[in-house]
């Protein structure tokens, strides 16, 4: 099965954003809603996390490094400051590869910062907001445009933009 991933980092994009939102079980995008926003935003426990360019090189290493752990095929990864995406190929569901990928990004990104598995409780416990944009891609050209898009992303943070 092949799925397309994407991710946030913590708090950079909360329900009732102005760029949109997405509700569970609701199939189109919302519109902006502050009060959510706001009531959200009241709710984190900790601060919004950007990646730094060292944070995204330990991301898309870790996710290299457990795709081919998994013997699952990467077909693209893009790691930014606030969201990362990926396209591969498993034989799970898309639901349980987003949680294996983001979990070890997680333990990785916690490593790099030293905080210590007895530590963890005084340091930070979120690096990723629940979860994250899942499909499962049928169609050869969904594919094609999938993996596309994600290599562009990549592109531009490779060329420092």
């Amino acid at each position: 099965m092949h799925h397309h991933l994407i991710w946030t980092t913590y708090g950079t994009w909360l329900p009732g954003d102005e760029r949109g939102w997405l509700r569970s079980g609701v199939p189109a995008v919302q519109p902006p809603d502050p009060a959510t926003r706001a009531a959200c935003h009241g709710l984190m426990r900790e601060e919004m996390v950007l990646l730094d360019d060292r944070q995204i090189r330990v991301v898309t290493e870790t996710i290299m490094a457990h795709c081919q752990i998994r013997g699952w095929i990467l077909l693209a990864v893009a790691a930014k400051t606030n969201h990362i995406h990926v396209v591969v190929e498993s034989d799970r569901d898309g639901n349980e590869v987003r949680d294996q990928l983001k979990a070890w990004c997680s333990r990785r990104l916690s490593d790099l910062a030293g905080l210590a598995a007895s530590t963890r409780k005084s340091g930070r416990r979120r690096w990723f907001t629940e979860g994250a944009y899942v499909r499962q891609i049928e169609h050869d050209d969904y594919l094609r445009e999938a993996v596309r898009y994600v290599e562009e992303q990549r592109e531009v943070v490779d060329n420092g933009q």
